[in-house]
């Protein structure tokens, strides 16, 4: 047996994405390439973190056409102690394609576990809670903190707002003080372990999924290239 066929050998697992395009290249009524894929991807290989369809697709073309199904719902995550969670519910945001993400309190977050998928969503900053309460305010947006606190409801069976603000706290403390008096409801996820919470990125996959499975039920993919 070769190395490349050893198992545990980086070399013999499959490579993600796609490769060089095969064959004659697609093009539009008028014979040209179609304006939303990328010549230099199609020559060389498309290995970036997308799902299927937006393979070969220009950066641009692919935000652009998120735009125009993003859902109704924003995230927005305290960032007070450099929480290395960020990224990961950045990029749980990016599957659920929310309508932006809002990042309180330090500006630089670790962007490792966003795995690229920043990229393709909105991205808004606010120095604090306060800043990010007259942000939503503005715009008709209720806040809903996720956190297991005393008071909290329980997020099955909650009703979700289409359009609204999913506020998360930090790994261990939670949302702050000021977070907490600034929410609509506080949404605690029912747990039957020992454990006191789920980190952030867990809760948050949660209730994202939760709102999905209440308004994105039949929403529509971009198209094939």
């Amino acid at each position: 047996m070769t190395s490349a066929g050893r198992p545990g050998d980086p070399s013999s697992a499959p490579r993600v994405g796609a490769g060089p395009w095969e064959g004659p290249w697609p093009t539009d009524g008028s014979g040209d390439l179609p304006p939303h894929l990328d010549p230099e991807l199609l020559r060389e290989g498309d290995r970036r973190n997308v799902v299927d369809r937006y393979r070969y697709w220009r950066h641009e073309a692919i935000v652009a056409d998120l735009d125009a199904h993003r859902h109704g719902f924003h995230v927005a995550v305290e960032n007070w102690e450099h929480d290395f969670n960020i990224g990961s519910v950045v990029r749980t945001a990016n599957a659920f394609n929310a309508a932006a993400v809002h990042i309180v309190g330090r500006r630089r977050w670790n962007r490792r576990g966003a795995m690229v998928t920043d990229r393709y969503l909105h991205e808004h900053h606010h120095p604090d809670v306060g800043a990010l309460v007259g942000w939503a305010a503005g715009r008709g947006l209720p806040l809903l903190g996720v956190d297991n606190v005393p008071g909290s409801v329980p997020l099955e069976g909650y009703a979700l707002p289409r359009d609204c603000v999913l506020l998360l706290g930090q790994e261990g403390p939670g949302l702050s003080p000021e977070a907490l008096a600034a929410c609509t409801d506080v949404l605690a996820i029912t747990q039957y372990g020992s454990t006191r919470s789920v980190n952030a990125g867990a809760a948050a996959a949660v209730v994202m999924y939760h709102w999905a499975l209440q308004h994105a039920a039949g929403s529509s993919e971009g198209p094939e290239a």
